[in-house]
């Protein structure tokens, strides 16, 4: 399926401009008036955010994270997003306002009722995963939303009543330290580990000496013999262990498929894929896809892929990078598509400069406010 075969059939090509006409919006290409409409002025900061704990993956260790924070401002209204990244993969702030530069013209120039094209020509400008586009999709959405006075989840049809409750995820550590760790999880019924391909069954032993919680794992392409991956699989699905993300390096796709077709718990996508072209090439090797919008651009793409998804049969998992509420907020509109939620980023930090959720019973419930419903920690 050629992307723009794709784009036709998900309803996002012509969604932007039905709620134009329908709200009738005054813009730059329709006003008979004669005067041109402002253009957006598009702004950004560098924030720093503190962990609760030091967070290991595979790849590394962070004690702190450093996100940016980009606003669309245009008629009086400012939509905030953010980007939130993989440090480990090479990306940071300092590199994402680099990316930013670029961009910026193209959102600020463009109608942002015409809305849909433009996730496919920022990659033309900045190829490859860039968490820039993300944060200038999620702030245009954000100001889309408050401009049309609706939530944006109401703006994509989706029913914000979900049963789907977030997992807490706790990062590798020392056994101790993770058995302290669970003991500070009390409020959250699901746990999601990160193993790094060594020691795994001594951490999950030590999360299970301490609850029955249900545990998720995510193993960031740590494993490379299948033979081995699919005995501690196994392993692990005695554990009580409900799914395994990314076992093994995106480039294994051939022994992937090979894992999918004798595990007895779902194996499911994340490095593997990042927006809706990546999933029709790994489909028939996971059972599920990893939907970040830091990596998939934002809203709008994660909306694709969200419906190719389907299309396809795959299971949908909503994840996230450690963001603030804005990051998460944004995910959390379209939490009712999906089977699965790892949206916990903002639980991780201690100074979380935006509010707006709220978490009840494991379950991310939305303010119903305009846009993606978030406002400054401390504003009313």
């Amino acid at each position: 399926m050629k992307r723009k075969e794709f784009i036709a059939f998900s309803g996002v090509a012509g969604m932007s401009m039905a709620f134009r006409k329908a709200f009738g919006k005054i813009t730059a290409e329709d006003n008979t008036s004669g005067k041109r409409a402002e253009k957006a002025e598009i702004t950004y900061e560098k924030i720093h955010l503190e962990l609760f704990h030091p967070w290991t993956i595979t790849r590394g260790t962070a004690a702190y994270k450093e996100n940016v924070l980009v606003y669309y401002k245009k008629d009086g209204i400012i939509g905030v997003g953010e980007a939130g990244h993989m440090t480990a993969a090479g990306q940071n702030a300092d590199r994402t306002i680099r990316e930013l530069l670029p961009l910026i013209p193209l959102y600020r120039d463009t109608d942002p009722f015409l809305f849909y094209e433009l996730p496919d020509k920022a990659r033309e400008i900045v190829p490859g995963l860039s968490p820039a586009k993300a944060a200038l999709d999620i702030a245009l959405m954000d100001w889309i939303g408050k401009k049309l006075t609706i939530p944006i989840y109401q703006f994509l049809g989706v029913d914000p009543k979900s049963e789907v409750k977030t997992s807490f995820s706790i990062g590798r550590d020392k056994p101790e330290v993770m058995r302290q760790e669970v003991k500070e999880t009390t409020p959250y019924g699901i746990l999601k580990v990160k193993i790094t391909g060594r020691g795994d069954q001594e951490a999950i032993r030590a999360i299970r000496s301490m609850t029955d919680k249900p545990i998720r794992v995510d193993v960031n392409e740590g494993w490379k013999d299948k033979e081995k991956a699919i005995k501690e699989i196994e392993w692990l699905a005695a554990q009580g262990v409900e799914f395994v993300e990314q076992p093994m390096p995106v480039e294994m796709l051939e022994e992937t498929r090979w894992l999918k077709e004798r595990s007895p718990i779902p194996i499911v996508a994340d490095e593997a894929v990042n927006t809706s072209e990546d999933v029709l090439k790994i489909a028939d090797a996971y059972d599920g896809i990893n939907i970040k919008l830091m990596k998939s651009g934002g809203i709008t793409e994660a909306y694709r892929m969200t419906l190719l998804a389907r299309l396809l049969k795959l299971d949908i998992m909503l994840g996230c990078m450690i963001e603030t509420s804005v990051g998460i907020a944004a995910a959390v509109q379209l939490q009712a598509l999906a089977r699965w939620v790892d949206l916990d980023g903002n639980l991780l930090i201690k100074n979380d400069p935006y509010t707006g959720l709220t978490l009840r019973e494991g379950q991310w419930v939305m303010s119903g406010k305009p846009g993606i419903g978030v406002r400054k920690t401390g504003n009313t």
